[in-house]
């Protein structure tokens, strides 16, 4: 039997198997998933208070700005935490010592954030409820509210904002002890192996414009978006839509990401889906077509196993 029809048959072997679960590690940050310059700040002010946590705090920060230092939103909110300048006026501090407090930089805006953060816990520590929860709420709609609500306040608003942090927290963690499979698996590989031999098209989306050509994540998108599920268009979004374990807990169904740039996964660059026996499924390059290719080589980063709750959470901004 041949390399792709036994990949062909291995695929539906190992996704029928899908309900056997996996193990992983121990918690902390996924790899790359909080970009370089700013890991160790989030590792170390997400321990500032019992109701963060580093994967908590690089999800509000992503949620917020995407990671990105200089944005300035509609409402004139800055840099990479989103301070409004009054806020930031009571509730910014001076994070590396320099004697400034400067809204952008993020060496004052991250501690500032998760200092903010968990002073608003400390005023809703006796709401009922998760107190995480009703810290986020704080931040969104003011302590004032979710003390009056005695929790998450029934604004639709806030309830999303805690809610897509909350799911996008599992996108910035390392793995807890089982990662369960999704029900969608099968059909996303499904629909990328009915694909395979199409030739690649550089910003292709299998338009009938573009004769159902793909580039990388033009393919993963549409395969995950044939079992409801919408992704991002670009791969280094795409990682953060679930979460991420680790090489050998793959299951079929599972992003695979390739970057040249291994501690930070704004820099991915390609993304293919997992299919069993080392190997993927993907759209490579120009000049070649959707095949099988091995996802073992040096610029291997990582994987997402693809959630509909973490697909929702990403931010449209980034």
């Amino acid at each position: 039997m041949g390399l792709v029809m036994l990949l062909v048959v291995g695929v539906y072997v190992v996704a029928g198997n899908l309900v056997n679960g996996v193990t992983s590690g121990g918690r902390g940050l996924a790899k790359g998933a909080v970009p370089a310059a700013y890991q160790s700040l989030v590792q170390k002010w997400g321990n500032l208070c019992p109701a963060l946590s580093p994967a908590l705090l690089a999800a509000q920060l992503y949620q917020e700005s995407g990671w990105n230092p200089t944005v300035v939103s509609p409402a004139d909110a800055r840099g990479i935490a989103q301070f409004i300048p009054s806020t930031w006026a009571t509730h910014g501090i001076d994070g590396n010592g320099d004697g400034k407090r400067d809204i952008w930089d993020p060496a004052d805006a991250i501690p500032s954030a998760a200092s903010y953060d968990c002073e608003l816990a400390k005023y809703v520590k006796d709401v009922p409820g998760n107190t995480s929860d009703n810290m986020l709420a704080a931040y969104n709609a003011g302590a004032y509210r979710v003390i009056r609500a005695a929790g998450v306040p029934s604004i639709s608003e806030t309830q999303n904002y805690v809610k897509r942090i909350r799911s996008l927290e599992e996108s910035f963690a390392a793995p807890v002890s089982r990662i369960d499979p999704t029900e969608q698996a099968a059909g996303a590989i499904s629909f990328a192996q009915s694909k395979l031999g199409t030739p690649y098209l550089w910003g292709g989306t299998g338009t009938a414009g573009q004769g159902g050509r793909f580039d990388c994540s033009g393919l993963t998108q549409a395969a995950y978006a044939s079992v409801g599920i919408t992704l991002p268009r670009v791969a280094n979004d795409q990682y953060n839509a679930g979460p991420h374990p680790s090489r050998d807990q793959l299951l079929p169904g599972d992003l695979v990401f390739f970057s040249d740039n291994l501690t930070d996964s704004r820099a991915i660059r390609h993304v293919g889906i997992y299919v069993g026996g080392g190997y993927m499924i993907d759209a490579p390059r120009t000049g070649a077509v959707i095949r099988f290719d091995p996802i073992d080589t040096p610029d291997y980063f990582g994987a997402t196993r693809v959630t509909e709750d973490g697909a929702k959470a990403l931010p449209t901004t980034v």
